[in-house]
């Protein structure tokens, strides 16, 4: 099968008639210039030593070789070299907390913007493992299954944001229980979950659904956004601006605190390990190589045709083509030219 590399390059074969056209106004123009100096068939006679023949040559040489340049600008490709391609890795599902506390600006610009860039950091350095990302809030829900398409991966958390759950409040343990679904249960890789939240859970029990994880082989990684201090939620309309800060059905400012306490047991519960989130995504750096460590296996093995160019095909052709025309003279030998002369007086 033959692609384009640089498709956009084959536009400029539209030109080329353009081209062909060009070169017929010119001659047409030429004729026109030479007919003011006097009659025609005396000129026909002057310029008998000027080949027409080769003029035609050239022009239609110079033209097919404009057109071979073009295909090879456009980097024509074959698919002739097959490559076996072999994954390893491990399979993890990362649980984001998209509930209305992670709107607190305590860690800046607030802990939604942080954990979206946190996200965005691991899945730039994934390689060879599959990922999955749940969202939950007062519900979860897989919003993307594993997949190695770490392109697709970034546009799904893109997406998500506060809100995009109605149900408000902070369901870790639902979050786990859908992520732990997640997994395909009977095969033999390493399984991951990164929960990154405030901790403050009011649906549940997530330690419950941690040690229920454990079970099924599960390591969960909890990363916590926020500060043990309580501070304000701040409200917002929808276009996304701050109208204010959320207040209780008392008239009081709510406050939210990360619960790093809930957390470190969530962690423990499976044998993995709590990270407070801090400035420059430090604790990422020890979650990526946590998972290094962890036993890779294979996850799949898929067979790659990598296109080879092919633009020497087009390339050398039209250097030859260009030779040729430029080689091409513009004038009869001196004998042919007597004669045409002698052809053109006799007539």
């Amino acid at each position: 099968m033959v692609k384009f590399a640089n498709p956009t390059f084959l536009y400029l074969l539209l030109a080329i008639p353009l081209l062909a056209l060009f070169f017929w106004s010119v001659e047409k123009r030429k004729q026109s210039l030479l007919a003011r100096f006097g009659e025609i068939e005396l000129i026909r006679k002057l310029t008998a030593s000027r080949s027409k023949g080769f003029l035609i040559a050239r022009r239609v040489l110079f033209t097919v070789g404009m057109a071979f340049l073009i295909l090879a600008m456009a980097r024509p490709q074959l698919g002739t070299k097959l490559e076996e391609v072999k994954r390893e890795g491990i399979d993890l599902i990362v649980a984001i907390d998209v509930s209305n506390s992670m709107l607190a600006e305590d860690v800046a610009p607030n802990r939604m913007l942080k954990a979206k860039h946190e996200l965005k950091t691991l899945i730039d350095r994934l390689k060879g493992d599959r990922i999955g990302i749940v969202a939950f809030a007062g519900d979860a829900f897989l919003a993307s299954p594993l997949t190695t398409d770490y392109a697709a991966a970034a546009m799904i958390l893109d997406a998500i944001d506060v809100g995009v759950i109605p149900q408000q409040g902070t369901a870790i343990a639902r979050a786990i229980e859908i992520a732990c679904k997640g997994f395909v249960t009977k095969d033999s890789r390493q399984k991951v979950i990164l929960l990154l939240t405030d901790g403050e859970d009011h649906e549940g029990d997530p330690v419950a659904a941690a040690e229920a994880a454990a079970k099924e082989g599960i390591i969960i990684y909890a990363v916590g956004i926020g500060s043990p201090t309580g501070v304000p939620i701040p409200s917002v309309d929808k276009s996304g601006n701050k109208t204010g800060y959320l207040r209780g059905s008392d008239g009081e400012i709510v406050t939210s605190k990360l619960d790093e306490v809930t957390l470190q047991r969530i962690a423990l519960a499976t044998e993995g390990k709590y990270y407070p989130a801090r400035p420059g995504s430090a604790e990422l750096n020890e979650i990526i190589k946590a998972i290094s460590g962890m036993e890779k296996t294979q996850i799949e093995a898929k067979i790659f045709t990598n296109f080879e160019d092919r633009f020497q095909w087009f390339l050398i052709p039209a250097i030859l083509f260009f030779v040729i025309a430029s080689a091409l003279p513009e004038r009869r030998s001196k004998k042919a030219a007597k004669r045409a002369i002698k052809a053109e007086l006799e007539g």
